[in-house]
């Protein structure tokens, strides 16, 4: 049998993967917004706002490491309902992420015109991106917060509260970017600055709501102020081990970034807004890709966590169907979406020709994403192997992707060919993923037993 006959495993799947691919799509569509607005600016606007969005894409990875190691840690301990422990593990995932907030508001309020010259050369793309950078940065600290809250609500699968504030956060930052964008109610046109301080005010707002939804909403968790000061060594320990893999891998993953966007950034301005646009389109068609992962992940960690190890060989072989039929529809809808989804935006034709033939390049590798990503994360990582999708992504990125490309530019190849040898490791990693996947080596317990949860259930 390819399918599990557990029917709480698919209620369970949607019932944690619809809200969040909901929240995953509103914030996207805060993104899709800003681009689409900016994109009436010119190819310049919106290379200017990419580039500069590449430290909060380095900081997203960074967070997601840290969101990551509260889901698989909290997630375990969830299947055996032991909330003393995940509030310590969120008090922890709570300090880290304060202190790399902090970080990199500070690099990029500080310096924005040399984080902006790492990725480019173009000066008038540096000139559109320097205060964009300036002033988008102060919201990092306040993104910081949001995530490791949505993250905690997520492990004990509280998935909706997530969904319902980035529908706030949509409403919010899509009214402030036309007015401040384009000059309404009286105030001038600041352009992308706009821009900059609509996301700043969304990113407070939806800070705010997080902080006061968990600590006086909540009823499964009970998280207090307090409790951020709480010490546990044992958790700590944990937490650094298997989470460093986990925030290590998120490292490699945003060196990636990085790296790709330094090499398209040598070209012309009109390869960068194709990169833009292309990267929309991807991430638009990877929503319900990545909500139906992150709900396989919830499921695999509780499941492993509670001790039921029979029923996870029937869970991945579903998984694997499920992701490689979901990969097959993304790639059509690539196909499918890419000339109508160009004509959105206010492009020079050079750029056009480039996101044509990049979204080509998508249609394939989007399979193997679907694939891969899922398996690797919502199975093996979720299931307590960590480190093993950390070393494979490490190998991938620095001794195939990166030099595939810098070769393939070295030896003067087209911009879409280098742009397939950036996104050549999401085929290649699904032979890596079925054999590791179909060993079943890769599930782990990784809870400790808490005295004072037992003594707490001894009581009820």
């Amino acid at each position: 049998m390819f399918f599990t006959r557990d029917k709480d495993f698919y209620r369970t799947l949607v019932k944690l993967a619809i809200p969040i691919s909901l929240q995953n799509a509103v914030t996207f569509s805060v993104s899709f917004a800003d681009n689409l607005m900016i994109g009436t600016l010119g190819d310049s606007a919106i290379s200017g706002v990419y580039v500069g969005s590449q430290l909060q894409t380095v900081l997203q990875m960074f967070v997601g490491g840290i969101e990551g190691a509260i889901l698989i840690l909290a997630a375990q301990y969830w299947g055996r309902r032991d909330t003393s422990s995940i509030k310590k593990i969120v008090a922890i995932g709570v300090r880290f992420a304060l202190a790399v907030g902090v970080i990199a508001t500070l690099i990029a309020f500080t310096f924005p015109g040399p984080i902006m010259t790492v990725f480019t050369n173009d000066a008038s793309v540096i000139e559109v991106g320097t205060p964009y950078v300036r002033i988008v940065g102060v919201s990092y600290l306040f993104f910081c917060i949001s995530q490791v809250m949505v993250a905690s609500m997520r492990s004990v699968e509280t998935a909706k509260i997530g969904m319902y504030v980035s529908f706030m956060t949509l409403f919010t930052n899509v009214l402030l970017n036309y007015i401040l964008i384009f000059g309404k109610l009286g105030l001038p046109a600041l352009g992308v600055s706009g821009a900059a301080i609509a996301t700043l005010i969304s990113r407070i707002f939806e800070a705010a709501v997080m902080v006061i939804y968990v600590r006086f909403a909540d009823k499964k968790l009970r998280f207090r102020f307090s409790d951020i000061l709480k010490r546990d060594r044992q958790l700590l320990h944990d937490f650094i081990k298997y989470g460093l893999p986990i925030i290590g891998g998120q490292v490699v993953w945003a060196a990636n970034m990085m790296g790709q966007t330094m090499i398209l950034g040598r070209f012309s301005a009109g390869v960068i807004a194709a990169t833009s646009i292309t990267g929309m389109l991807h991430n638009m068609i990877y929503i319900w890709m990545n909500g139906f992962s992150s709900a396989v992940g919830i499921i695999t960690g509780k499941t492993v966590g509670a001790g039921q190890i029979e029923k996870i060989r029937p869970y991945s072989r579903t998984v694997q169907v499920i992701f490689l039929g979901i990969g097959v529809i993304s790639g059509a809808l690539v196909y499918l979406l890419k000339t109508p989804f160009i004509s959105l935006y206010n492009a020079s034709p050079e750029a056009v020709a480039y996101s044509e033939q990049f979204m080509t390049v998508i249609t394939f590798t989007i399979v193997g994403t679907c694939y891969q990503a899922a398996c690797l994360f919502g199975l093996v990582k979720s299931g307590g192997d960590i480190s093993f999708v950390f070393k494979n992504d490490t190998i991938f990125v620095f001794l195939v992707v990166l030099p595939s490309a810098i070769i393939a530019m070295w030896l003067g190849a087209p911009p879409w060919v280098v742009f397939a040898c950036l996104k050549c490791d999401q085929i290649l990693k699904c032979f890596v993923a079925v054999v590791k996947i179909n060993r079943y080596n890769w599930m782990k317990n990784l809870t400790r037993d808490n005295p004072d949860a037992e003594a707490a259930e001894e009581t009820t």
